[in-house]
């Protein structure tokens, strides 16, 4: 006959006053108490004890790790320790990415009777489906958001590094939602837009007269950051005689007014983020080796859209929300398909673009392969899909002789010839020019 464990009073009543979601579940995942928080998060005033932590997180009928999925139970248990995990939960909401710490609870002899897990929402990870925050299910995203959930309330610097496109400020900023700061502001610093001679009294401000032009005192972007964050973007374009004085910044916490003997205190938050490899620029001499050290802290990589093509449709269905959001938009399976194939050297913010074009193009509720023409005609080198160095070696006499013979769409002539729709079209195109 198997023991039923019944979680002490004194802890359940702990765990109550907690702001965070709590459950108290045995090694048979089943739910033995949950707090009010819990409750208010899955909208169930009762229905939940008894019930399986997979059955209501993640709709499934196993557990996780029988699922494909981390499992912070199986993994608390091989470890005999606390673990902590990124899980995508379903909520009232919608599905949201929700970061798992759980504790294993021991008896008298030592042995895991139960476990607490704690919850906590992760901003940026809010409604996966098509509302605010990063959007996606790719691995690589996941990867990305576990770690934004570890240091984003912590004081920890941190280095986004990523390409052009990918959503480095909107990761910054998610950041800056979840850490302790985030009722104070946000300051977005574009370094490649500001000229050499201003950087300094952009960003520590400047004294009455303090240069030709100056004609009153101004703040600078790091006190008006005063209490938040100040997010660095494109770190690599700084002077190199700024990095001096943003070391001193960040290693001593003071700076000064340009004209100004005043030493002043910072009390701000450092993120920063950059396309170029800052190794090989502190390797070239074109960026301080301590600076590169005092922001890369703790370095966090933003996936490009290659590595999470998965993730397309859904930021597709998202994106058509934003820039139409009065319309309800969809793409066609061939429109679609093309996208899919395509290798987005502008990431997200390229996706956006097309998709904004493509509406402005497309009179009905359908977005058709056609509305995206301009993007596949002016497609130069550097954005060729990912079969495009193959399908060099595919003569024209052979594409012509295939073109000739085939006899269904050409979807599936691309397809039968290991092209993208995009190539087909391309060269297609380019030979009935060349006959003209």
């Amino acid at each position: 006959m198997t023991t039923v464990i019944h979680p002490l009073a004194e802890l359940v009543s702990l765990l109550d006053a907690a702001p965070e979601p709590h459950v108290v579940f045995d090694l048979r995942y089943r739910i033995l108490a949950a707090n009010t928080a819990y409750l208010e998060q899955v909208m169930a005033s009762s229905g939940v004890l008894g019930r399986c932590c997979y059955e209501i997180s993640h709709h499934y009928t196993v557990p996780c790790d029988q699922a494909g999925e981390s499992c912070p139970l199986a993994r608390s248990l091989a470890s005999g320790q606390r673990e902590r995990v990124l899980h995508l939960h379903y909520t009232p909401r919608g599905e949201e990415y929700v970061d798992i710490e759980l504790t294993p609870i021991r008896d008298a002899s030592g042995a895991v009777v139960y476990f607490v897990e704690k919850m906590t929402e992760i901003p940026v990870g809010r409604d996966v489906q098509g509302g605010a925050g990063l959007v996606g299910r790719a691995p690589p995203l996941q990867k990305m958001l576990a770690l934004m959930a570890r240091v984003a309330k912590s004081e920890a610097v941190v280095l986004l590094e990523g390409e052009s496109g990918t959503g480095k400020e909107l990761v910054a900023s998610a950041l800056h939602q979840g850490s302790p700061r985030a009722r104070a502001p946000f300051i977005a610093v574009d370094c490649s837009g500001i000229p050499e001679a201003l950087f300094e009294s952009e960003l520590f401000g400047h004294e009455r007269g303090a240069f030709t032009g100056a004609s009153t005192r101004k703040i600078g972007l790091v006190e008006a950051a005063s209490g938040g964050t100040l997010f660095l973007d494109e770190v690599g374009d700084i002077p190199l005689a700024m990095q001096v004085k943003l070391l001193r910044l960040l290693e001593t916490g003071t700076y000064r007014r340009v004209g100004s003997t005043e030493i002043r205190r910072a009390d701000i938050r450092v993120i920063s983020a950059t396309h170029c490899p800052l190794k090989a620029m502190v390797a070239a001499g074109s960026f301080r080796a301590d600076l590169y050290y005092r922001l890369n802290v703790f370095p966090i990589r933003v996936p490009t859209l290659r590595e999470r093509s998965e993730d397309i449709p859904l930021l597709v269905a998202a994106l058509l929300e934003r820039v139409a959001p009065e319309r309800k938009l969809e793409l066609s399976p061939d429109a679609l398909h093309w996208l899919l194939g395509y290798s987005f050297p502008g990431n997200v913010r390229e996706l956006r673009n097309m998709l904004e074009r493509a509406s402005l193009l497309c009179d009905g509720t359908t977005i058709e392969l056609e509305h995206f023409t301009e993007d596949i005609g002016a497609v130069g080198a550097d954005a060729m899909p990912r079969d495009e160095a193959w399908s060099g070696k595919l003569s024209d006499i052979e594409l012509v002789n295939a073109f000739k013979q085939h006899r269904g769409s050409r979807r599936a002539l691309a397809e039968k010839l290991g092209l993208s729709e995009r190539t087909l079209y391309r060269r297609l195109g380019k030979l009935k020019a060349h006959d003209h």
